[in-house]
């Protein structure tokens, strides 16, 4: 049963081929035997699963149906989850359970999914290795000695590792797409507010957005349905109609315009990728695509803003953890002054520390106007290079990595280049774009991804696209070793 994707459980179920309860059952018996090699949960949910199991059998005993009900899926560990340990991957959090259910586990949980466990990330998502976790680095299925990608990683290698099916990631600059390109999944962040953002706890609030991890772009597709929607609770959510995204799923490639940047293809990139992503190219060419060679003349500036943006507003989010109201609180502070700061040098890890200072520094008076600000109209060029594109090409195609997954601990004494591995994926966040990245081939017999964008609120192009391209490849489909 461990093999089914997200959508072959839901015939199976709808069926009768078998039982969510019995389904649950043995993958919490196979997380149990193999995640010790993974790291991959920080908590599982037993009680909450079999309850949740049992309650979607009775629904379908009753009449009702649902592609998620009783479909087994895990939350990335950000995601507050009532009465349930909500740790961030942080010191800070780990004594921190959540009053009250973030909206995506909310509604997911009124479609029936059953909810398994809480995936291991990068402290507060910071990282793109999945290294900066208090609980410890998660390793790649595909190789163990090498990262699965951040922040996203647990919930990365669980379903790389046929450990469930699917899984919620969040994705601030990358942290979806990445760690599903270093995985071989298939990995979509929505357009910025179409995935309500409420319980979701904030590491970049203009960035963060939360989307679904699987193996296929249909499963995507099923569980965004499950995710997407208005939540008057989050004042960055956009009240827009969600369409059927699996309708969507079937339409033809015929004549659809692919743009592919010439500023992805520099020295940065592996060649190795770069002949991948141009037989991605002709895979596409075959169903009908058209491709034209487009600029994206800003991004090169990408990085170094987003690297002042975002802990800036790291700086801020993170200033309510200071071990008075919740969470990690240091023994016999001598004074307030002592208490936040040995609260605070305890609780955080390294690059949690870092990001804050480099935040603080940048939104300091005197360097607000040199940094924030100069970074924020960087941020509307690089917006207003993809409107441009998007006049003249329906999808930007390109790398999702420069690189394969590297070993661990490879990156850890050079932050500097962990973040260029997140190149191709943070101009989508500065602009609020969808993006998704899926499986394009194997080099060094670690996975390679492929990266698709699209114009606001057009997801259905995206899973339609790499629907299509996964019906003509079987990249998607190969599993790693031992697993």
């Amino acid at each position: 049963m461990h093999q089914m994707t997200l959508a072959e459980i839901a015939r199976g179920l709808a069926e009768k081929k078998f039982s969510s309860e019995e389904l649950t059952k043995t993958l919490l018996a196979r997380i149990t035997q193999l995640d010790p090699q993974l790291n991959s949960f920080i908590s599982l949910t037993e009680e909450l699963a079999l309850q949740q199991a049992k309650a979607a059998d009775a629904r379908r005993a009753n009449g009702e149906s649902g592609a998620l009900l009783g479909a087994p899926i895990a939350h990335k560990d950000l995601f507050c989850t009532q009465g349930i340990r909500t740790s961030c991957g942080s010191k800070m959090l780990d004594n921190f359970k959540a009053p009250y259910d973030a909206t995506v586990v909310a509604k997911l949980a009124a479609a029936g999914a059953v909810t398994l466990g809480k995936t291991n990330m990068d402290e507060f998502a910071m990282g793109s290795a999945n290294e900066s976790s208090y609980y410890g680095a998660v390793k790649n299925p595909w190789n163990l000695e090498h990262v699965p990608g951040g922040s996203s990683g647990g919930s990365a290698a669980a379903v790389a590792a046929r450990l469930l099916p699917a899984a919620t990631g969040t994705d601030t600059g990358g942290s979806i797409r990445q760690p599903a390109a270093l995985t071989n999944l298939t990995g979509l962040k929505p357009t910025y507010g179409r995935v309500s953002r409420w319980g979701m706890i904030a590491y970049a609030s203009s960035l963060d957005q939360g989307g679904p991890l699987a193996r296929t772009a249909e499963d995507c597709a099923l569980l965004l349905q499950g995710m997407a929607g208005f939540d008057p609770n989050d004042s960055t959510s956009i009240d827009e109609p969600v369409p059927d995204y699996s309708a969507g799923l079937n339409g033809s490639l015929q004549g659809l315009r692919i743009g592919v940047p010439k500023e992805y293809f520099g020295a940065g990139l592996d060649p190795r990728i770069a002949e991948l992503i141009h037989n991605s190219v002709k895979e596409l060419e075959k169903l009908g695509a058209v491709i034209k060679e487009i600029s994206l003349p800003n991004m090169q500036h990408a990085i170094p803003a987003y690297y002042v943006i975002a802990p800036a507003e790291a700086s801020s989010n993170l200033s309510r953890f200071d071990g008075v109201r919740f969470g990690y609180r240091c023994e016999d502070p001598k004074n307030l002054i002592d208490l936040y700061k040995r609260s605070r040098g305890e609780g955080f890890g390294p690059e949690v520390q870092r990001r804050i200072m480099v935040g603080a520094y940048a939104l300091s008076a005197g360097y607000y106007d040199a940094y924030y600000l100069k970074a924020q109209k960087i941020r509307r060029l690089i917006k207003n290079d993809f409107m441009t594109a998007f006049n003249e090409v329906d999808i930007i195609l390109g790398p999702t990595t420069p690189n394969p997954a590297w070993k661990l601990g490879a990156k850890n004494s050079d932050p500097v280049a962990a973040y260029l591995e997140d190149v191709y994926t943070i101009t989508a966040n500065l602009a609020g774009l969808p993006g998704l990245s899926m499986p394009a081939g194997f080099v060094d017999g670690l996975p390679v991804g492929v990266q698709l964008l699209a114009p606001y609120f057009q997801e259905s192009r995206l899973l339609n696209v790499a629907h299509q391209y996964q019906l003509n490849t079987d990249w998607h489909t190969r599993t790693p070793t031992g697993f």
